[in-house]
């Protein structure tokens, strides 16, 4: 059990350290910090593999507040933080050149070791102390260049940090009630106020820290504005683990979730998946576009772990693995294109898929895989939610008698996922090359292997979904059970196999390559190579529907915002008690008085 806080101390001791090299020395703290991660990495490897079998989990007490957990869900989360931490370092050695973020590499090290905190830590107030840092480190990589940037920065802190506050009174709650913080000991029922307010205060920074609704709005500013390897590594990666791994802990263990909370977590779930894609459609910022379906992927996600079952849980750790897998890949390849190009409007790049072939060819498969397409990754965990819905539909209750509006719109999110990727692909590498862009070449070995890697792993886990991931990756975690229906992971990839190589022959076999192709001619004029119509202007069509315009302007002034409602509340609230500071003596003794008098009230 050694190996528990080695790993933690591993990487932030080296985290502190490379605090004292200079920045100048880049290249130096991206090796230092890599071979730390890649240690700290094989610790992990070493507790996965060690009793990776075994369903009782063990503690180990370091004192009265330092109680450590692990399990097989523990096991599982510490082993992708660590793959997901490597390639992340190696791809920023390269990326990160001339970015000007302070002590980058500490703050990755520095964040991976409390990232294996939080997942090992089973007392409350360790957890939340690992926790709270996590939000310092998530403030301290992006980059505040600019104006704009550095109001996301603050953005982020404060939603994080508000959302720890409100952990805090969950937590109080908890201890007042059991007597205890240790998460292996506490199970309640949400049957009475006190239970349901300590639930949903510790659901707030679950929700915040993995960007769901309605606490998601820092994540696509933070996609937008934060260099992509850190978008890559903390909403694409880490905070989903994180934050999905305590929805896990609270929705699973720590409390048993009644019938009127069951429907609330659902209809969370399927506000998140339908809200965020509806904005991804409309978005001319890439980096932006997959911010917003970081957070609509997550609707998934609790959706599979509100149903409560075992396929439905199993579903949704599988979908926050897959989404970690193909959302990391996308930022990374958002960010190829961003350091040969400088650009980050889709209405701005087009053609870049000969130029850039191996980022073409994994951005690729992540968007098919995001947006559920066979028999890659993501595909295989949405067909187990939708199996888990349709079997939650056969149980007794009011959440069960809605199964169809549930799987409905979990299908209808998908489809207009892959409308939105559509644009993104379409967009960026598809459409004519602009003359500008004549120069760009694939990016460098280092930057594209990540990207690759990730790339394979999105086939892997989709075509050995049934027979070996999903048995041997989430089964130790749930328990076993069976596939509802007719489902095969292998045979539908050799399915899929067999069409592309029919496809293929039907091509090479056919005279269809041999079509002639002429300039447009139009008056006389040749034009051919200055017309264009960008990809974006296609989706245009959804925002002048009457409803969707008026939803999508109120959007757009931030009235869905909770930080920029919170925001003018407080403003407007000081505003008014600030009318009280009139400079006059005897109003203030008013003031006093009358507060005095509220409080002996209370106390009363």
């Amino acid at each position: 059990m050694a190996n528990l806080e080695s790993a933690i101390l591993i990487t932030i001791i080296a985290g502190i350290i490379l605090f004292i090299i200079p920045d100048k020395a880049s290249l130096a703290k991206g090796i230092l910090a890599l071979a730390a991660a890649v240690t700290a990495g094989v610790l992990t490897a070493g507790i996965y593999t060690s009793d990776a079998q075994m369903f009782m989990p063990e503690l180990w007490n370091i004192g009265r507040y330092l109680t450590l957990r692990i399990d097989n869900l523990s096991r599982l989360v510490l082993m992708f933080i660590s793959l997901f931490s490597i390639l992340i370092l190696l791809y920023s050695i390269v990326y990160m050149k001339g970015k000007r973020i302070r002590n980058y590499y500490s703050w990755i090290l520095v964040t991976m070791g409390c990232s294996y905190g939080a997942v090992l830590a089973d007392n409350l107030l360790l957890f939340l102390a690992f926790w709270g840092i996590l939000g310092i480190t998530l403030y301290k990589l992006i980059q505040g260049s600019d104006e704009e940037s550095s109001a996301t920065a603050k953005k982020t802190l404060i939603m994080i940090g508000a959302s720890d506050s409100i952990m805090i009174i969950g937590i109080a709650i908890v201890w007042k009630i059991t007597g205890t913080l240790n998460m292996s000991e506490i199970s309640l029922s949400t049957g009475n106020a006190l239970t349901v307010t300590a639930f949903l205060a510790l659901l707030a920074g679950s929700f915040t820290k993995a960007g769901a609704f309605p606490f998601h709005t820092w994540v696509p500013d933070y996609a937008k504005d934060a260099p992509a390897s850190s978008s890559a590594f903390l909403p694409a990666s880490l905070d989903k683990l994180l934050g999905i791994y305590f929805l896990a802990r609270i929705i699973n263990g720590m409390f048993i979730t009644g019938e009127w909370m069951t429907l609330i977590l659902l209809l969370i779930a399927v506000t998140t998946i339908i809200t965020a894609v509806m904005m991804a459609l409309i978005q001319h910022n890439y980096k932006k576009l997959l911010g917003y379906h970081a957070v609509s992927q997550v609707g998934y996600m609790i959706l599979g772990l509100s149903l409560g079952s075992v396929i439905g849980i199993a579903a949704g750790l599988f979908h926050m693995v897959n989404h970690a897998i193909y959302k990391s890949g996308l930022f990374l390849s958002a960010g190829s294109i961003e350091h040969r190009t400088g650009l980050s409007e889709i209405d701005d790049l087009g053609g870049l898929s000969k130029a850039m072939p191996v980022t073409f060819i994994a951005a690729l498969i992540f968007a098919m895989s995001i947006s559920g397409i066979p028999p890659l990754n993501g595909f295989a965990s949405k067909w187990m939610i939708y199996q888990a819905i349709i079997d939650f539909g056969g149980e007794p209750g009011i959440p069960n008698k809605l199964w169809v509006i549930w799987l409905g719109l979990a299908v209808f999110g998908s489809a207009l996922t892959l409308a939105s990727f559509i644009k993104f692909i379409g967009g960026v590498f598809l459409s004519r090359r602009r003359a500008e862009l004549a120069d760009v070449k694939e990016v460098p070995w280092a930057m594209w292997i990540p990207v690759a890697l990730l790339a394979l792993f999105c086939i892997l886990l989709g075509v050995f979904a049934t027979n070996q991931v999903v048995p041997k990756l989430f089964m130790p975690v749930t328990g076993e059970f069976e596939f509802s229906g007719y489902w095969n992971s292998g045979m539908v990839s050799v399915m899929v196999l067999l069409s592309i190589v029919a496809g293929i022959i039907i091509y090479l076999a056919s005279d269809i390559k041999k079509f002639r192709t002429s300039d447009s001619f139009i008056g006389g004029e040749k034009f051919h190579d200055l017309a264009g119509y960008p990809t974006p202007e296609f989706y245009k069509t959804f925002t002048e529907f009457r409803f969707l315009s008026a939803v999508y302007n109120r959007a757009r002034e931030k009235w869905f915002d909770i930080y920029d409602l919170s925001k003018g509340i407080v403003l407007w609230s000081s505003h008014r008690l600030s009318l009280a500071h009139t400079g006059v003596l005897s109003g203030y003794i008013i003031w006093i008085f009358a507060g005095l008098i509220i409080m002996l009230l209370i106390m009363i």
